[in-house]
């Protein structure tokens, strides 16, 4: 009795935030919140935006067309995700601030461009550097919160945080229901430059992390992609690489086509194009609300049981629910309520991105931790964006989404062989 009145306690005697860290936490997690939903406008808008852009280029918009097209585009957009490695050595060197409000800056500028796009090509270049101002978000973001955030807070700041990428969906999802509908795909590119004024205030208000400034001042000038990738960090930088790349392709392949499937599905049950692509915003609303659950429930599950046990549980729920969704309900003869409700389980599950916002940072010290991140996250980008494009040529040739995207279920089930290799830092404060 005594030891539960003792943790009680400790929770209530949690170290208050002051008005930096506040602020801070809001700027990063309004940042993420619209890189989530800038990342998933392209999902939703991807059949219309195609649809009106690939005859301009020379290319009849049939079904299979817009599915390639699709595929190789969302295969750049990653690419661009990839390339944003360059900000983890800027931030390690010039702050995460500055540098956190030079990625928002940039994809809300090019999202927004995407607006004006006459064919499919200019849409190509705006997603593409779009993607290198998205893909830095994610690292900057968990860099400056794991830094900023004391240390009996930081375990579920991380969760916080990343329940913002779904909250970005769910915003998505929210717009296009009434703006997609009623004004089509270029009125939801534009919404996606509202972030601009998110990296204005990050600039603004926020001060950079103690951590980092007492690192830039006793750090002579190192290498930081040469410390992560040595003797030192090598082994736990290439098992985040293996176990972030998973993460990455079973999250896109369930994300992006989820759209596409309930259009498809609710179609099928007889309802009309907009009350279809109700539907999806719908699910999608659904899926992003599980998301967020699947993220608060992660933290407190990791310190309780350990990080390497935490995201074994996630993936063995990723594999089961994309195989559920996709290569079973799918195929009903009445298969959108099924699929709806396995959505739920994929959402909550997919929440274990939140687990690499809390474990990479302790993974890391301050001098190369961003870098660490940015590297981690980036290589699992470019290894998506080649399943993503592999993923479009298999619907292409097969005629159907349902069975290649159930198959990601297995790389999940990989996964679970790859975890036992990595650090447990259960218990461990953030290093220096």
């Amino acid at each position: 009795m005594s030891s539960l009145t003792d943790r009680t306690s400790a929770a209530r005697r949690r170290t208050p935030l002051n008005r930096s860290q506040i602020a801070g936490f809001w700027g990063a997690w309004a940042g993420w919140t619209l890189d989530g939903m800038d990342s998933f406008i392209y999902a939703l808008v991807l059949t219309p935006a195609l649809t009106e852009l690939l005859p301009r280029s020379g290319y009849a918009a049939t079904p299979a067309n817009v599915g390639l097209a699709g595929s190789i585009l969302f295969a750049l957009f990653l690419v661009g995700w990839g390339l944003s490695f360059i900000w983890g050595p800027l931030a390690d060197r010039f702050g995460r601030t500055k540098v956190l409000a030079g990625t928002i800056f940039t994809f809300a500028i090019f999202t927004g461009l995407a607006a004006t796009s006459h064919n499919v090509w200019e849409l190509a270049i705006y997603r593409f550097i779009a993607g290198v101002g998205i893909g830095g978000e994610w690292a900057l973001a968990g860099t400056y919160v794991a830094e900023a955030w004391p240390e009996d807070r930081r375990k579920m700041g991380a969760g916080y945080l990343q329940t913002g990428y779904y909250a970005g969906f769910f915003l998505a999802a929210a717009l296009n229901y009434t703006i997609g509908v009623h004004f089509g795909w270029r009125a939801m590119f534009l919404t996606g430059a509202v972030p601009v004024v998110v990296a204005i205030l990050v600039l603004l208000r926020v001060k950079e992390s103690e951590k980092w400034q007492k690192a830039e001042e006793r750090t002579v000038r190192a290498k930081p992609l040469r410390e992560i990738l040595g003797p030192t960090y090598r082994r736990r930088t290439w098992v985040a690489c293996i176990l972030l790349t998973i993460a990455i392709v079973g999250l896109w392949a369930g994300a992006v086509y989820e759209p596409s499937a309930v259009i498809q599905l609710a179609t099928k049950a007889g309802m009309t194009k907009n009350d279809a692509i109700r539907t999806a915003s719908l699910a999608t609303g659904l899926l992003s609300i599980a998301t967020i659950l699947g993220c608060l429930a992660l933290p407190p599950l990791a310190e309780r049981i350990g990080r390497k046990k935490t995201l074994a549980i996630y993936f063995v729920g990723m594999a089961v629910a994309i195989a559920g969704s996709f290569g079973w309900a799918f195929y009903l003869p009445n298969g959108l309520a099924p699929f709806i409700a396995w959505l739920f389980v994929l959402g909550f599950f997919g929440g274990n991105f939140a687990l690499f916002s809390l474990w990479l940072p302790e993974q890391f010290e301050t001098r190369v931790r961003a870098t660490a991140f940015a590297f981690c996250t980036s290589f699992g980008r470019f290894i998506g964006a080649g399943v993503n494009f592999l993923l479009g040529a298999a619907v292409l040739h097969m005629h159907t989404l349902g069975v290649p995207v159930a198959l990601t279920a297995l790389a999940f089930v990989a996964g679970l062989f790859v975890i036992p290799f990595a650090p447990e830092t259960k218990g461990e404060v953030l290093p220096q």
